[in-house]
């Protein structure tokens, strides 16, 4: 399963998404999430759906790579949906538990904010995928140039956010591998009760604190080694650019918003509302 997740993970392909200035993509990511809020309605999925299925398509990123993400956060889809059942109130009750009851307005609830879920994260980790992560800070470096006016770190920021993401697959890796080794001397890790499995992931969660530890003082020494010292005087050897493709994009991202929020207004009133 820690192999499945795919957020920080950069796949090179030769696509026009991969071509996007990164700025381009962030802020393409950013309007996908805020249509997904703003449909409430199941024709408005389907729009989010066929848009996301079309630009993973034109990334050239395999669909089944991008289905494997969605396996990493399955629990986590359960647990909404569960609660979205039990605990959204409505008119038309389905099934009366005596202590709980199940609605239909919860059932399509649930069924709503799963979708959202699953989308938002395949539409989060498309950014990931399509960029690399030193465009990928070179994009959030520019878009915070701004704040530095006043005084936000706008380079050390996005130095910070860029390592993050980028070791998520690096820890992901070496978790696995760790819980393997375990796993061969005779640990356990899913027998017992949840006290019983918490006290199972000490071998895991030691090693492997002393191993993030260690690769973050290895990466200190290598930066210091090359004479990093921040942002101030530092220049680009790609200087980012905007190009006719981004111009086209940030228009059909507008535009695709604007539909979206149009139609929302537009189904207010609709009874097969999500």
């Amino acid at each position: 399963m820690l192999r499945d997740i795919t957020i920080g993970q950069y796949y090179p392909a030769e696509s026009p998404i991969h071509y996007l200035d990164p700025r381009t993509k962030i802020a393409m990511t950013f309007i996908f999430i805020i249509s997904l809020f703003f449909s409430t309605h199941l024709l408005l999925y389907a729009v989010a759906a066929i848009v996301l299925a079309t630009v993973i398509k034109i990334s050239k990123v395999p669909f089944s790579y991008m289905i494997k993400g969605l396996k990493s956060i399955m629990i986590l889809v359960l647990f909404t949906v569960i609660i979205n059942v039990f605990l959204t109130l409505g008119d038309t009750v389905l099934v009366d538990l005596g202590f709980a009851t199940i609605t239909l307005e919860g059932l399509i609830a649930a069924v709503a904010m799963a979708v959202r879920l699953m989308m938002l994260i395949i539409g989060s980790s498309l950014l990931t995928l399509t960029t690399s992560p030193i465009d990928l800070t070179d994009a959030i470096e520019r878009l915070l140039k701004p704040l530095e006016k006043i005084h936000v770190p706008a380079h050390e920021i996005a130095m910070m956010m860029t390592i993050a993401l980028r070791f998520i697959p690096i820890l992901l890796e070496e978790t696995d591998k760790i819980m393997k080794a375990q796993m061969a001397r005779g640990a356990e890790f899913e027998k017992g009760g949840l006290i019983k499995k918490a006290k199972n992931l000490i071998p895991l969660l030691v090693p492997l604190f002393i191993s993030a530890f260690r690769r973050a003082d290895d990466l200190a020494l290598a930066m210091e080694a090359r004479c990093y010292r921040g942002g101030v005087g530092r220049t680009k050897m790609k200087k980012l650019k905007y190009t006719k493709g981004d111009w086209v994009t940030y228009v059909l991202m507008i535009t695709y918003l604007i539909g979206i929020i149009w139609l929302s207004r537009l189904f207010q009133g609709a009874k097969l509302m999500f």
